[in-house]
């Protein structure tokens, strides 16, 4: 388990409706800092909050705030993006290598930079990846790609880093209330309720947080026969 009492945390993407809520929920829950980082940081109005550049798919970035945030011992793994389609076969090359560079490569980069430092601190350490249920469900074409590609990368992290005491925290979930859901109509979590769910897993000890029930679907879909996932594969046959 990993306290957030005395924590440094890192979190990717600090700006959106998740990223914030997470801020506030680490400085609730005693952290000493939180780097708060975004391609374009904002202020915060506390003194524990440092605003740091991060463009997670630029490696000089990536290395530029490892050395401005030697210290950190949460690394939250929060910034995504998405396309303007849910075909693959419609989306741009833009759209394709932005969400790779993005919600895969960016976190595995950041992780491999960190987790040499975070493995010799010895325990009370993390990396929290926030994946979607639609890293099990294709229906978002290069989005859900990605969020899969992310879970097994996070599956690896958590094999690795487990001798050397780093917890390894994946979360998955459904549509949230921030800007990215904004053109859905379905039931959203809460951005709030979300950053609660994700504390209250890493200091208990979890490895994987379901946070809804379209995530706790999806994954149950993971032992269905494809033809129940994707009804139309059935019709099709």
């Amino acid at each position: 388990m990993t306290s957030l009492d005395g924590a440094v945390v890192l979190i990717t993407g600090a700006n959106g409706g998740i990223g914030t809520r997470l801020v506030d929920q680490a400085l609730a829950r005693g952290a000493s800092k939180v780097y708060a980082t975004a391609r374009t940081p904002r202020a915060w109005g506390d003194d524990r909050v440092v605003p740091v550049v991060l463009d997670v798919t630029a490696p000089a970035s990536i290395r530029g705030v490892l050395e401005a945030a030697p210290d950190v011992t949460v690394l939250i793994n929060n910034a995504g993006a998405s396309a303007s389609t849910g075909r693959i076969l419609s989306q741009s090359d833009e759209e394709i290598r932005g969400n790779v560079e993005t919600n895969l490569v960016g976190p595995l980069m950041l992780s491999r930079a960190y987790a040499p430092a975070l493995a010799a601190r010895g325990g009370n350490t993390a990396i929290v990846n926030i994946h979607s249920a639609l890293s099990w469900y294709a229906v978002a074409g290069i989005y859900s790609a990605t969020k899969a590609g992310l879970w097994s990368v996070t599956n690896s992290l958590r094999l690795e880093l487990q001798p050397a005491g780093v917890q390894v925290l994946g979360v998955h979930v459904g549509y949230v209330d921030t800007a990215m859901a904004a053109h859905s109509a379905d039931p959203k979590l809460d951005p709030a309720e979300l950053a609660v769910m994700v504390f209250d897993t890493l200091e208990a000890g979890g490895i994987e947080l379901l946070a809804d029930d379209t995530s706790r679907r999806a994954k149950a879909g993971l032992s269905a026969p494809l033809e129940a996932v994707y009804p139309q594969l059935a019709a099709g046959a």
